[in-house]
């Protein structure tokens, strides 16, 4: 399992598990947060991952809004406003 030490004052560590794919791509999974990403190079996946991380701590991005929902075809009253578990059983 692979750290990283991460540069801001909240967290001087992270663990981050990188798995290599069966076709050669590699996943990366931050062990904190659950989020994760991947990519054709462990660079690539790690670089992915941190905009996820970030992404999903809201550090970056804009939130999604109904209108965004609706543009994707989604019912915005059918989306939950949290997260759930991901349906990924290759990350359990």
């Amino acid at each position: 399992m692979a750290r990283a030490d991460v540069g801001n004052s909240n967290s001087s560590r992270r663990e981050i598990r990188l798995l290599e794919e069966e076709d050669g791509t590699w996943s990366a999974i931050d062990e904190e947060t659950g989020v994760a990403s991947q990519g054709e190079t462990r660079s690539e996946a790690l670089v992915n991952l941190d905009e996820a991380v970030a992404l999903h701590a809201g550090e970056i991005g804009e939130p999604v809004t109904d209108a965004d929902l609706r543009d994707l075809g989604l019912d915005p009253d059918t989306v939950p406003d949290e997260p759930g578990e991901p349906d990924a059983p290759w990350f359990e």
